[in-house]
């Protein structure tokens, strides 16, 4: 049973490391895109700190939408998108890029949650991974050595009381043998 279930565990715990490179791959994407983002920031982020121009709290973040998935029996939220709010503000008195720079600043918001939740699934098939792991070495190296030791064991023992089967079989035959003569003897004597 151990030896069927080993394969299985051992496809698990591979495809567990492959979907963490995947998801790892895709996070720094997501990192790399942030920072070209924030690179593109670069030439007008001084703007950012004119507090009555683009005032701290503008934009909020209203709602992660996840999802969940499923990687090898493993439950991991799915990122969906994000939903932010912004704060009223005059459009009369506020400069024409604050609205270009909450974009920028929601795209780099929702890259930032993508990225979280990249993590979380990381951290999750890691967890996974561990199990996986401790079972595959479990098995591998502590039950399947332990129960092939205690099979050779029942066999002795099965070996060994076939073999005192046999010799029991072999003295009732002499015994048997050895009663009838007494009794054919006796028989002769009497007649």
């Amino acid at each position: 049973m151990y030896r069927r279930y080993l394969p299985t565990l051992t496809l698990k715990k591979q495809q567990l490391q492959a979907e963490i490179r995947t998801i790892e791959a895709k996070a720094e994407t997501v990192r790399k895109k942030k920072e070209d983002l924030e690179r593109g920031f670069g030439s007008w982020i001084a703007v950012f700190s004119e507090t009555e121009a683009f005032p701290e709290g503008i934009i909020t973040v209203s709602n992660i939408r996840k999802g969940t998935g499923n990687i090898a029996g493993v439950s991991i939220p799915v990122y969906e998108g994000a939903d932010f709010s912004r704060a009223d503000y005059d459009l009369y008195e506020t400069p024409l890029w604050v609205d270009l720079a909450a974009n920028h600043m929601e795209k780099a918001m929702s890259l930032d949650l993508e990225a979280e939740v990249l993590e979380e699934q990381v951290r999750l098939l890691e967890e996974e991974l561990r199990a996986t792991s401790q079972r595959v070495n479990l098995f591998e190296k502590v039950k399947i050595p332990e129960t092939e030791a205690n099979i050779k064991k029942i066999s002795i023992y099965m070996a060994d009381q076939q073999v005192s089967a046999v010799v029991r079989s072999k003295i009732s035959k002499r015994k048997i043998a050895a009663r009838n003569e007494t009794s054919s003897e006796t028989e002769v004597w009497s007649l």
